[in-house]
């Protein structure tokens, strides 16, 4: 199992006991980074003739705009 992968669940377990802001927003930017985990293993492991690099990207660059605007937009 890959390190953002528990992050995003424990950060998704946290936000549901406290409901607090940051916590959705970084639990939210830790599944974008696991989401390109989980697409790098199918990538390597189980099409290794297709490359799946934008689709690896897209995820990933999804998860920290989403963290950086959650940390932008919870600044106090």
């Amino acid at each position: 199992m890959s390190a953002s992968v528990l992050c995003a669940g424990l950060l998704i377990r946290g936000y549901l006991v406290s409901r607090s802001r940051l916590l959705l927003w970084s639990s939210l930017g830790f599944v974008g980074l696991a989401l390109n985990n989980v697409v790098l293993v199918v990538d390597r492991l189980l099409v290794p003739e297709v490359s799946l690099a934008l689709f690896r990207t897209i995820p990933a660059a999804l998860g920290v705009a989403i963290l950086l605007f959650g940390c932008i937009w919870d600044a106090d």
